[in-house]
Parts: C-alpha cells; sequence; structure tokens
C-alpha cells in the first residue's frame, strides 16, 4: 500500500469536507494507495504532469487532486476548479517535487 502525504493544508481541508464526502475521499484515496484508479476521475495536465483530480459525487461537489505518479497527494475542494485551487495545485506539486529531489 503506497502512502499519501498531505502537503500545506491539504489535509485539514479534506477534513472540512462533509462526512460523506470524507468517506468517498477515503475509499478513492485508498483505491490509489492499492494502485487502482478512482471511479471517477480526469487527467489535469494544466497542473502538471501525472496530476489527477477526483471528483467526489456528494450532493455537493468536492474534488482531490493528486499526482498519480508519486504516492504523495494533495488535495482541495470546489464545483469547478478554480484558478486559486489550480495556483495552489501547482504550488504543492513543487513543493513535492522539491522534496522528492532532495530526499533523492
Amino acid at each position: 500500500m503506497k502512502p499519501l502525504a498531505w502537503l500545506g493544508s491539504s489535509l485539514r481541508d479534506t477534513r472540512s469536507f462533509p462526512a460523506d464526502a470524507r468517506r468517498v475521499a477515503g475509499f478513492q484515496l485508498w483505491r490509489v494507495q492499492m494502485g487502482l484508479d478512482p471511479n471517477d476521475w480526469r487527467p489535469m495536465p494544466g497542473v502538471g504532469a501525472g496530476v489527477r483530480e477526483i471528483r467526489l459525487h456528494t450532493g455537493r461537489e468536492h474534488r482531490v487532486v493528486y499526482v498519480a505518479k508519486f504516492a504523495e497527494a494533495v488535495e482541495k475542494k470546489a464545483r469547478r476548479t478554480s484558478d486559486r485551487d489550480l495556483s495552489v495545485a501547482r504550488e504543492r506539486l513543487r513543493l513535492m517535487l522539491g522534496r522528492r529531489r532532495r530526499n533523492g
């Protein structure tokens, strides 16, 4: 099972989801950890290579953004991916890549 790495406020942001969205997000992230694809996802090449968005449908739309080719993950929520959220995802990807370079 691949570990999850939470960057910035991603864990706190995900914990702020309603209970049903947290449950679905947890299950979908478990699938990723097990090497499976989430049930509903799309690539986000505008953020970076290997970045994917999991779509959570629970009455309100929530999103979880993660890097597919690494074990690390980043999250955020929104109905439509806002420019601000894309910027946050890009910054977290930059941080993750820097962390990976430092740790070999």
